[in-house]
């Protein structure tokens, strides 16, 4: 039995071939003056769309910011493994999906649904979508940032931001985001340093100096933390710098 289905599956496809009825991966029909592209290419243009999905969810949310503060974070305790690298990146994916939500929602208002509606064709609904997440963005660059590769693309002075190219201001945000996380990850880090270094002093006037001084600062970092309720003010100090006011 499995003979012969190995025969029929390599003889079916040389039948094929020898009568010159190959299956067509690509077909594009004309619709008047443009064109309309066949479902087979339509569905290679989304899967190739959703295999850069994690490379726009790193440069273009709050991600970013939000991974690398909760990563200085648990490098100031001590914890090198706790919380572990799943915990952190599901709370900076739920936490980027927080912060995110107003321009999700206004993305949703203005692009997809008028798409799903039949309202508007996809390169519309492409370019209405790119406008909440343009403002977004803008909002947390620096202009000296957008400037510096503006004159790096040797594109000049732009009349409004709006105007930036989106090659321009992606590279623009992400330098903005990682200079602003790493201002917040210092500021996060110097109470635990203060403790680091107290408890090395004291060590150190005690003559103990083959006792590590991070076993003896881990607990009172932890502790600390757990008594200004860090979680909560780690959390909301991160929603807080995107919507300041």
């Amino acid at each position: 039995m499995r003979a012969l289905l190995m025969v029929v599956l390599l003889w079916v496809p040389g039948v094929a071939l020898a009568q010159g009825t190959g299956i067509e991966a690509v077909t594009v029909q004309s619709a008047g003056d443009g064109e309309t592209w066949s479902v087979s290419l339509q569905i290679l243009a989304v899967m190739t769309a959703l295999t850069l999905l994690p490379a726009a969810l790193l440069m273009m949310t709050a991600f970013t910011r939000i991974i690398i503060v909760l990563a200085i974070l648990r490098q100031a305790i001590g914890t090198t493994s706790t919380p572990s690298n799943q915990v952190l990146i599901g709370l900076a994916l739920f936490l980027t999906v927080f912060v995110m939500s107003p321009v999700l929602t206004q993305i949703n208002e203005v692009a997809l649904q008028p798409y799903l509606n039949e309202g508007m064709d996809a390169e519309q609904a492409v370019r209405a979508a790119a406008g909440p997440l343009r403002a977004f963005m803008l909002a947390q660059t620096r202009e000296k940032d957008i400037g510096l590769f503006l004159n790096i693309a040797d594109a000049g002075p732009v009349a409004s931001p709006q105007e930036v190219p989106f090659s321009t201001l992606v590279p623009a945000f992400m330098t903005s985001e990682l200079e602003t996380a790493f201002q917040i990850g210092f500021i996060v880090f110097l109470p635990f340093l203060v403790i680091d270094l107290v408890v090395a002093s004291t060590l150190m006037s005690m003559g103990m100096l083959m006792l590590s001084p991070m076993l003896i600062s881990l607990p009172f970092k932890i502790m600390l933390f757990v008594l200004i309720d860090g979680w909560s003010l780690i959390m909301g100090t991160l929603a807080g710098s995107f919507y300041p006011g």
